[in-house]
């Protein structure tokens, strides 16, 4: 039976110590998951070892953790798994790589997510941080006048945008790991849009201007994310929050066309703009262009905001004056046919990856794709031989 060193977070706010680390040493097997082995310590060695959890099936969200930087539900993550993997969010060296913190007994730093306050131990304030933003959202239908007699039937399309959102489970892996609420806590952070979007992207709900509206005005809201990609690693469940996001903006941009007051929306148009022109982003311009052009007074403001950064760069070589100045490469042809046809289109195409498809397929179709039969250890009854039908 392998063993697996477990070195536990633990801080009691009653107590007047300082956070520190306990280390034990459990002896369960490679698939046995995290939460398995913090119960057996809790159970035989230290009960006063404190953690949420609950249906231990991933499915109530209650026991998110850090495991080695990372962060996750530590029932749903293996020993092996966690041991193998290197210290920081999102990083996982190769099995048998040799890493501090891969050593053959699997070290495994369990602690409580991150971004929230910790209550005790594992045990982090979801009250104060994760439900608190996801009120501020409206999480509920506000639906349309008049509500039908019988059922509301959802389009399929429909469905299938929404389910992705729908798989959340409330765990606030996406909230430990959101590096833009690092930065700013008021960000309402990833779990909260995702949850907003589910109602966007509904077609019984009445308000979607207004949900828009407001995530766009607000200067912690839609356009405060950084793209760090962190909230979609993190994720157990395959939500990708920062895609409900970038979701959130297209629809706020594209198809109700909200200009926000932190210039939000021209910003990304900026980016269109810029590329269709250029071919590629002519950075230099994508400020200026963001306000309004190089002659609006409020880039002008901008512009001169940004003269240090542009000495520093003009004096390191990082920039010259004929690439600030000057556009030396113009987009192609083909370049241009491109946006030519995507703006063209008569609807926006919203492609969602998460869910494709229909549940019943044709037979045909399926059969096509359909694996080869596993092979099988076991014997083979023998055709029966021309003696064996005469007996």
């Amino acid at each position: 039976m392998p063993e697996y060193t477990l070195r536990i977070r633990r801080f009691d706010p009653h107590s007047g110590e300082a956070a520190h680390w306990d280390e034990h040493t459990v002896e369960l097997g490679d698939t046995q998951s995290v939460l398995d082995a913090i119960l057996k310590i809790r159970a035989e060695v230290d009960g006063s070892i404190g953690i949420r959890c609950s249906c231990q099936q991933a499915i109530c969200g209650s026991c998110g953790v850090r495991m080695n930087g990372k962060p996750g539900l530590a029932c749903n993550t293996h020993l092996r798994e966690a041991a193998e993997r290197g210290h920081g969010a999102g990083w996982n060296p190769s099995p048998g790589e040799d890493t501090e913190l891969t050593k053959p007994a699997g070290v495994i730093n369990v602690e409580p997510m991150g971004n929230m306050p910790v209550i005790r131990d594992l045990i982090v304030d979801m009250d104060a941080v994760h439900w608190k933003k996801i009120q501020r959202v409206t999480p509920w239908l506000l639906n349309k006048q008049p509500v039908p007699e019988r059922e509301y039937i959802v389009p399929h399309e429909n469905m299938v945008d929404v389910t992705q959102t729908m798989a959340c489970i409330q765990c606030g892996s996406c909230v430990s790991d959101c590096l833009a609420m690092e930065v700013d806590p008021l960000f309402i952070g990833p779990a909260a849009l995702s949850k907003a979007y589910r109602f966007v992207g509904d077609p019984r709900d009445d308000q979607h201007r207004e949900r828009l509206k407001d995530l766009s005005e607000d200067p912690h809201g839609i356009y405060d994310c950084t793209h760090c990609f962190n909230c979609i690693d993190a994720c157990p469940k395959g939500v990708d929050p920062m895609s409900q996001i970038m979701r959130l903006r297209r629809v706020a941009g594209s198809d109700f066309d909200i200009e926000d007051r932190n210039n939000g929306y021209r910003h990304e148009h900026a980016f269109v703009k810029n590329i269709r022109r250029n071919g590629i982003l002519h950075e230099s311009d994508l400020l200026a262009d963001s306000y309004g052009g190089k002659f609006n007074p409020n880039a002008g403001r901008e512009l001169a905001s940004g003269l240090p950064a542009a000495v520093k760069g003009l004096t390191r070589g990082k920039m010259t004056v004929k690439k600030i100045l000057l556009h030396e490469h113009k987009a192609s042809k083909e370049v241009k046919r491109i946006f030519d046809t995507v703006e063209g289109r008569s609807e926006r195409v919203e492609l969602n990856l998460y869910v494709t498809g229909y549940e019943d397929e044709p037979e045909e179709a399926s059969a096509e794709h359909r694996e080869p039969p596993a092979e099988t250890s076991a014997p083979q009854p023998e055709a029966p031989t021309s003696e064996s039908e005469n007996v």
